[in-house]
């Protein structure tokens, strides 16, 4: 079981929070966060939420200390990656068809807005 946390550079509330993820499963980020005493109120679509003052006790359960960056790559390397979506609940706990009133469908630009390759493409 290898469990991955960044450092707390995220600010929230008042707070500096770090993200505690795993690359095999939920179930074995579910148990390790329940044995450091993580709420289940702090899992937020991929991840827990664990604030500065919990940092090293994670890091002394067994989680590697790893990049903001390396955190992202080793979610979405292990197919767990949920992106944050406007108006709601990540795109893979949707059912198929339901969208918040005034988000496109993927793909779909408002008329005139240029894609990220295009955007890219005008830089150079």
């Amino acid at each position: 079981m290898t469990l991955y946390i960044d450092p707390p550079t995220w600010p929230g509330h008042g707070r500096l929070w770090s993200h505690l993820v795993s690359d095999v499963s939920y179930e074995e980020l579910h148990a390790f966060a329940a044995r450091i005493g993580a709420p289940p109120r702090a899992f937020e679509r991929d991840h827990y939420d664990i604030p500065a003052h919990h940092y090293r006790e994670a890091v002394a359960a067994g989680a590697v200390e790893v990049s903001s960056r390396e955190v992202v790559r080793l979610l979405t390397r292990a197919g767990l990656r949920r992106r944050k979506r406007s108006g709601g609940l990540p795109v893979e706990e949707r059912s198929l068809g339901e969208r918040p009133v005034g988000e496109r469908p993927l793909g779909e630009r408002p008329l005139g807005e240029r894609s990220v390759e295009e955007r890219s493409a005008g830089d150079r």
